[in-house]
């Protein structure tokens, strides 16, 4: 007998389709889709919930944004202050007080000086009104019975969309605390901001401390010249409007620059809807002539100020695509409404050259290992 013939050869263990031959065996785009779903996923996730953190923290985000923008609004101030032997803490309070004088007295010279105009607006807003009904009758297909629905619809939905009491309550003491809070922030981030820094640069060792240091100088520099230069262009978009409209002879003046000069410090919508107001009350006071040329006023103040004005003041440091402004203004509306549209632009300049610091450093390190190994 053959020992040989009940035996056999050494077996192939069976193929397995485990879930890495299963990955393996995919077409590489199901895999290149597969893996980048999962990380959109993962972000849009992430993203969620710090949208639900903002929100519930609004007044808070909104309050400590503020604070930041003021700071490095008034940082010249107190530096100048400080050079002159100042105490920190007096010249905190002083650079404080002197920006509350400037917003108080500003508003008190607005107010009496255009008080007297408001119940004169008041009527020329209705024939104006009525010389604006009148044209769109005379000119659209419109009739007067279909006018006056359309105007009553958004009377009523005006109205449902208006807070109860209880809410406007609260959404008013919500503002007061922030205001109070933004104060009491602001004249500690002047007084000990710096000792700040240096405290925490000093719990981090080796390379993050230098990328640390740097990226928060720059930071802070873009912080400070977008809050300066906003400034400043505001100032000029308000200077120019208002001196068309005097020249015009348009009412309420005053008030109409000082609404343009807060909207320069919302990018794009401010000055669009600030324009926009100032060519109303230039239709109802004035007539459509007046109006129209309150629109090439107001278009060509910002067309000087886009091309000329804001590449000479801004520079490079806080260039943002105008798409991107847009998503931002308008996130930061929908979160924490006017103060968010306000806060939202620096706040995205900011951690973008946070962003770009960090990234010129990273490639920095890679060229130079790269040097040093080659």
């Amino acid at each position: 007998m053959d020992d040989d013939a009940g035996t056999t050869g050494p077996t192939r263990p069976a193929p397995t389709t485990g879930p890495r031959q299963t990955w393996a065996g995919l077409p590489w785009p199901v895999r290149t889709a597969v893996t980048w779903s999962a990380c959109l996923l993962v972000i849009a996730a992430g993203l969620w919930l710090l949208g639900q953190v903002a929100v519930l923290l609004a007044p808070l985000a909104v309050a400590l944004a503020g604070t930041l923008f003021l700071a490095a609004l008034l940082d010249p101030v107190l530096v100048r202050l400080r050079r002159l032997r100042v105490p920190a803490a007096l010249a905190a309070l002083l650079s404080i007080l002197l920006l509350l004088g400037i917003l108080v007295g500003v508003g008190a010279l607005v107010w009496n000086l255009t008080a007297s105009q408001f119940g004169e607006l008041s009527q020329q807003l209705d024939e104006g009104l009525q010389r604006s009904r009148d044209f769109v009758t005379s000119t659209l297909p419109v009739t007067d019975q279909q006018l006056d629905r359309l105007v009553e619809q958004v009377r009523q939905g005006l109205s449902s969309g208006a807070p109860d009491p209880v809410s406007g309550a609260r959404r008013a003491a919500e503002v007061v605390g922030s205001l109070l809070l933004g104060l009491v922030l602001l004249f500690f981030l002047l007084k000990d901001g710096r000792s700040m820094w240096r405290w925490v640069l000093r719990r981090m060792a080796g390379p993050r401390r230098d990328l640390t240091a740097e990226a928060g100088r720059a930071g802070w520099r873009t912080l400070g010249a977008y809050s300066r230069g906003t400034m400043i262009i505001a100032a000029i978009d308000a200077l120019g409007i208002g001196l068309a409209l005097v020249v015009l002879r348009v009412p309420l003046a005053l008030p109409l620059a000082l609404i343009t000069f807060l909207g320069g410090f919302v990018p794009i919508i401010g000055a669009t809807v600030a324009g926009a107001v100032a060519v109303l009350v230039a239709l109802a006071a004035n007539g459509p002539t007046t109006a129209l040329l309150t629109l090439a006023a107001v278009i060509a103040v910002q067309q000087i100020e886009g091309n000329l004005l804001e590449p000479l003041v801004m520079r490079r440091q806080v260039q943002l695509h105008p798409a991107v402004i847009l998503v931002v203004v308008t996130a930061g509306t929908l979160v924490a409404g006017v103060a968010g549209a306000f806060v939202s632009v620096p706040i995205a300049a900011v951690l973008w050259r946070v962003l770009d610091t960090v990234q010129r450093h990273r490639s920095g390190e890679v060229t130079r290992t790269a040097e040093a190994t080659g």
